[in-house]
Formats: structure tokens, sequence, C-alpha cells
């Protein structure tokens, strides 16, 4: 991955997979670029605190805000929420509504906020996903990097803005300042296997780790109590979450929109075993282009036959000539389990590399 900007101390050659806001030359970095005092503040915020508040920079942002909220309202089952849905902490969002909504696609396509972005990383931002809330999200508190990551890792930020001003009734964020700088726990650390789990996980699995990570550190929770049109920059890998929501009658309407950085690989860590074969690629269209974005690693493109075998995405149509006789020989274990051949060559055996033949 290359630096978008060369600094004249040269440290940031030595670590060129380190999104520049959270290098170890984070003050060796700055320095060079000498950017405004602004743009150092948010700089200095994300490395330490891991979120920064800015005024979105979007000059019709009141427009914009009142044209998503106008357009998006009927899609949501008002009655079922108030009555019953936000006891039992349920969510309300419209997710990429940027395709049908061109005031969604502009706020997350901000010139002046992509140009800093990719400034504070060092690499080029491109909008990937959006997601729009009329309420507050009462989401247990998470690090997106389970959900969706990069190779190198952290190159993924969020950007929250509000659509309207938001008080403590109407489930503002919550965020643990600080937590971006733990690790980041995969799949191999909590000691799950998902690609050998008969359904599909969810975020479950990790939320008694981030518990306990939370007790462990001594972690306090912030509120951002947000006016309309503030918004915040969060990293990958900070703690946080939706507050509940005290009263239905209120809105929060907002916006989230995921980026991600060129010249990465793109993946889903809660989907994956590397060394169990298999990778969750994703394919992501870049909401600013419309261009699919190439999967890369230290600067070379990675094959679309080694994305689809790490991905296991063979169907029962490809199999072919397959012979279910000579998989059981070659596989006794297989053949010992009473299971169909065809369908544990499709669920294991392509990531576990099992032999066709005996």
């Amino acid at each position: 991955m290359e630096a978008l900007e060369s600094t004249s101390s040269g440290v940031e050659s030595l670590l060129p997979g380190v999104p520049r806001i959270e290098s170890p030359f984070f003050e060796q970095i700055f320095a060079a670029l000498a950017p405004d005092p602004e743009t150092l503040r948010i700089a200095r915020e994300l490395h330490t605190r891991g979120y920064a508040v800015i005024d979105f920079p979007e000059t019709e942002f009141e427009l914009f805000a009142d044209s998503i909220r106008s357009d998006l309202d009927g899609q949501f089952d008002w009655a079922f929420w108030k009555s019953q849905g936000h006891r039992q902490g349920i969510s309300l969002r419209a997710q990429d509504a940027w395709r049908h909504n061109e005031a969604v696609r502009r706020i997350a396509c901000n010139p002046r906020l992509l140009d800093l972005l990719s400034l504070l990383y060092g690499a080029r931002a491109w909008p990937f996903q959006t997601l729009n809330f009329p309420v507050g999200t009462q989401q247990h508190p998470h690090t997106d990097s389970v959900h969706f990551s990069s190779v190198p890792e952290r190159f993924m930020c969020g950007v929250w803005v509000a659509l309207e001003d938001i008080g403590p009734e109407q489930g503002p964020l919550v965020y643990y300042p600080g937590s971006h700088r733990w690790p980041i726990y995969g799949n191999e650390h909590i000691q799950r296997c998902v690609a050998a789990m008969p359904e599909r996980p969810t975020q479950a699995l990790y939320e008694p780790l981030w518990r306990a990570l939370v007790e462990a550190h001594g972690a306090q929770p912030d509120h951002f109590f947000a006016r309309r049109g503030q918004a915040l920059i969060w990293t990958a890998n900070l703690l946080h979450g939706g507050s509940p929501q005290q009263d239905p009658e209120r809105t929060r309407w907002s916006q989230v929109t995921h980026y991600f950085f060129e010249g990465c690989a793109y993946y889903t860590p809660m989907l994956s075993d590397p060394f169990y074969g298999q990778v969750d690629f994703r394919e992501l269209v870049n909401i600013a282009t419309g261009e699919t974005m190439p999967q890369r690693y230290a600067g070379r493109y990675i094959s679309p036959a080694f994305i689809q075998a790490c991905q296991g995405s063979l169907e029962w149509s490809d199999l072919g000539a397959f012979d279910g006789q000579a998989y059981l020989k070659a596989n006794p274990d297989v053949a010992a389990a009473g299971v169909n051949p065809a369908e544990h060559y499709l669920k294991f055996g392509i990531k576990e590399k099992r032999r066709l033949r005996p």
C-alpha cells in the first residue's frame, strides 16, 4: 500500500500498512504533513480517543436531511415499533438507501469528507455502505472489526451524522474512548471455527468478551448528544453501540456511512477462518463511482480463483462428474459418519481440501 503523500521524516514508509492516525509514528507523520489546526485536532482525537466530532462539510445539508426523512419515513412499521418493538430492542433501519435516494448518496460521497479521511488514513477513502436510522439502534456495544475489516487491518472507518438534534431520551450513540487501541480479537481468539458451525454466526459470539474487556479495562462509556448536522468519525476497532430509546414517540434520524480505503483486501472476519480454508471476501461497490473495488494484498491483485476457493462458492450444479463413492473411500471418517458425500464435500470438503479419490 502506498501512502498518498510522502513525509519528510520518512517514517511513514516503514509502516505503510498502518493508518496514519493509528501509527506509532503519528507525531512525526503529522508534523511532516503540517495540516491546518482543525485537521490536526481531528487526527489527534482519532489517535487518542478513537473518534472525533466534526460539523458535516455539506452546504446543502439541511435540504438533504429533510429529503431523507421525507423519503424514508413510510418504509417503517411505526405502529409495531412504538407499541412493542422499542421495548424488545428492535432497531429500524434502511440499508443502502443510496441506491434510490440521491441525498443519502451525496452525504456518503461528500468530496471534502473523502479528502479528509484520505489524508487521515494515508490512502484513498471510498464509501461502501449506508445505513439510515429513524430511531435509536439500541445495539449492544461492538467493534466493527468483526463485521467488516481489511488486510492490512484498521483501514475502515464509520461516519455517523445527525439528521436532527438528538438528546438522552432518543437512544444516543454510546462509545468507549480509547477502546480502539485494544487488540482486534477474531474467531481464533475465542476458539470458534465458524466454517464448521451449522448456522450462520452473529456478533453474540463476541458480546461476553466485549463486556469482560470493558470491565477489565475499567472503560467508561461516553454519549454523543448531537446537534443536527454534527458528525462523528470513528475508527474500525472502537467499541460503540446505541443507548436504549426511552421515548418511543420521538425519532432519532441519522445516517451512517462506512468507508474502506484503496489497496486492501476486504472481508468479514466473523465469517472467516483463514487457516481452515475460509475467507468471506466482500464484493463491494464504491458508492462514489459505481466501480466494483478490487481485492489487493501488498500491492498485488488477489486472484478471483483464489477468492472463489476461499469462499467455498461452488454449488450443486458445479459438481459435474463428482463420484460420491470414491469420495467416501478417500475419506473414511466421512463414510463412518453416514452423511451424504456430495453435501459434505460442498459444505466442508472444499474448505478442508479433501481428496476426491483414494
